[in-house]
C-alpha cells in the first residue's frame, strides 16, 4: 500500500485520536479518556509500527511518534491515578465511611450480635427452639457437616485445588447474594435491611448454640472463626448502607425524599465497595483456609488474629489530624 492510499485510510482515526487527547490535556486533569481511548491508542501503534516497517515519510513517522508519546502519557498517567484511587479507598476512604457512619454501623451490629446472642443462649438451654429456624432436614444435614467423627467435614484439607476454586466461586455468589440483598432492602425504609440483618444473626447464633450443646465446638468454631471475621463485618456494614437508604426516605430535609435517596446511595458507596471487598475475602478464607483440618488451638489463633486486625483495621486505618 503507497503512503498516500495509507494516510486516506487512517487520517480520519488519527484526527479523532489528536482530537481526543487535545481535550484530555486541556481539560479537567481528572477527566477519564473515552472508552474507545485505549483501542485507538493501540490501533495508532500499529500504525506506526506499519509506518516504519514500509519506510514511509519521516514527516509521517514522526506525526505518528508524537502522537503515541502523548497517548502514552494520557493513557498511563489515568490508570496510575485509578490505582492511587484504589490504594487511597483501601488506606483511607474506607475506614473512614464505616467510622463516619459509626450510628448506622451501631444499630446494624446491635441488631445482628444482639439477636445471634440471646438466641445461641436459648437454643443451647432449649435445643429444641432450632426448629423454629430449619426444618429436620436441616438440621441433619447441619449435624453430620459438623459432627467431629465424620470424615465429611476433614476433606477439606484433602480437597484438589480446583475444588478449592469451585468453593471459592460458590462463597463469592452465596456471600455477595446475602450482601446486596441486606443493602438493597434498605430502600423499604430500613425495614428490610433491619429484617435480614436480625435473621441472618438469629440463624447464626441458633446454630452456634445448636452445635455447641451436641459438643461440636471445635469443628464449627474452628471452621467459622476465621472467616467470620470479613463476612459477619461485612453483613453488619452493608445493614448500615441500607439503614442509610432507609433513613434518607423517613428524613428527607429540605430535599425530596428521591433527591434525599439519590444522594444517600451515593454516599453510601464506599460502604458498599467496601462490603463487597470483605466479601471477597472471607469468601477466599473460607474456601482455601477454614476448611483444612488442622489443629483447633491453630484455627483459633488464626481467627483471632483476623478479628484484632479487622477491629485495628476501623479502628485506626486513615486517622490523621485533619480528618479526624
Amino acid at each position: 500500500m503507497k503512503q498516500q492510499q495509507f494516510e486516506q485510510l487512517r487520517s480520519d482515526s488519527w484526527l479523532h485520536f489528536e482530537q481526543q487527547l487535545e481535550q484530555l490535556e486541556k481539560g479537567d486533569k481528572h477527566k477519564r479518556p473515552a472508552e474507545d481511548f485505549p483501542q485507538r491508542y493501540r490501533a495508532l501503534c500499529q500504525d506506526k509500527a506499519l509506518a516504519q516497517s514500509r519506510a514511509y515519510s519521516n514527516t509521517l513517522v514522526e506525526r505518528l511518534q508524537q502522537l503515541v508519546s502523548r497517548g502514552h502519557q494520557q493513557l498511563y498517567r489515568h490508570r496510575s491515578r485509578s490505582l492511587s484511587r484504589i490504594v487511597q479507598f483501601l488506606l483511607a476512604d474506607f475506614p473512614r465511611a464505616v467510622r463516619r457512619e459509626w450510628r448506622a454501623v451501631g444499630i446494624a451490629s446491635a441488631c445482628f450480635y444482639g439477636p445471634a446472642l440471646l438466641l445461641g443462649v436459648l437454643v443451647y438451654l432449649f435445643p429444641e427452639l432450632i426448629y423454629s429456624l430449619m426444618d429436620p432436614a436441616q438440621v441433619r444435614d447441619m449435624e453430620q457437616m459438623y459432627d467431629p467423627s465424620a470424615r465429611r467435614f476433614g476433606e477439606g484439607a484433602l480437597r484438589s485445588s480446583d475444588s478449592n476454586w469451585v468453593m471459592f466461586g460458590h462463597y463469592i455468589s452465596n456471600n455477595i447474594g446475602i450482601g446486596f440483598r441486606t443493602y438493597a432492602t434498605g430502600i423499604i425504609f430500613g425495614l428490610g435491611s433491619l429484617f435480614l440483618v436480625v435473621f441472618n444473626g438469629l440463624v447464626i447464633g441458633g446454630v452456634a448454640g445448636y452445635l455447641s450443646q451436641l459438643g461440636f465446638v471445635e469443628t464449627f468454631f474452628g471452621f467459622v472463626i476465621a472467616h467470620g471475621a470479613f463476612e459477619l463485618t461485612a453483613i453488619t456494614f452493608a445493614g448500615a448502607a441500607g439503614l442509610k437508604l432507609g433513613w434518607s426516605l423517613i428524613a428527607p430535609g429540605n430535599l425530596s425524599r428521591l433527591q434525599a435517596l439519590q444522594q444517600a446511595a451515593r454516599d453510601s458507596m464506599t460502604l458498599v465497595y467496601g462490603v463487597i471487598l470483605l466479601l471477597l475475602i472471607a469468601a477466599f478464607v473460607e474456601a482455601f483456609w477454614s476448611s483444612m483440618n488442622l489443629a483447633f488451638s491453630t484455627k483459633l489463633i488464626v481467627g483471632g488474629v483476623m478479628w484484632l486486625w479487622v477491629a485495628a483495621y476501623f479502628g485506626w486505618m486513615g486517622r490523621t489530624h485533619a480528618a479526624e
